[in-house]
């Protein structure tokens, strides 16, 4: 099981996901009259990305254990990719929601800037990607040795 490198790439794709919840995802610089403030946005900022996140952060445990099936594991993990890139684009309308809304409010936002934890989601799609890869692999290595038999 950990002696696959897939396991290993599945693991660093929950990783990801686990880190990307509890840090800021974006922050903006505001003025607001002569009052000047900073607004964070992160994943416990909107339910919808969350419950996706944690969903993918599970599901990529979960697919780990799931060696003795390999087929399963690998529809899961194609699964989870689309997943991953669903959290990634969630992210980027959600922050664009969230600085309309404070333009609406009257807020000047000075800098906005994506913070370095909101590009784990890539990290995790490239994860997912390589422990697709492996797994159908090794199905592919299992089904030539079947039919040597």
């Amino acid at each position: 099981m950990i002696q696959r490198i897939q396991s290993l790439f599945l693991l660093l794709a929950a990783i990801a996901g686990g880190f990307m919840g509890n840090f800021n995802l974006w922050k903006a610089k505001l003025t607001k009259g002569n009052v000047a403030s900073e607004d964070y946005f992160n994943a416990t900022s909107s339910y919808l990305i969350f419950i996706v996140l944690m969903v993918s952060t599970i599901l990529a445990l979960v697919t780990i254990f799931l060696y003795k099936k390999r087929k399963l594991q690998f529809r899961l993990t194609v699964l989870n990719i689309f997943l991953a890139i669903a959290v990634l684009l969630l992210i980027y309308f959600k922050v664009q929601d969230k600085a309309n809304l404070l333009q609406s409010e009257g807020a000047v936002i000075v800098q906005a800037t994506f913070l370095l934890p909101a590009f784990l989601p890539v990290v995790m799609v490239v994860c997912l990607f390589l422990a697709a890869r492996g797994i159908y692999k090794d199905e592919k290595l299992i089904k030539s040795l079947d039919r040597l038999r």
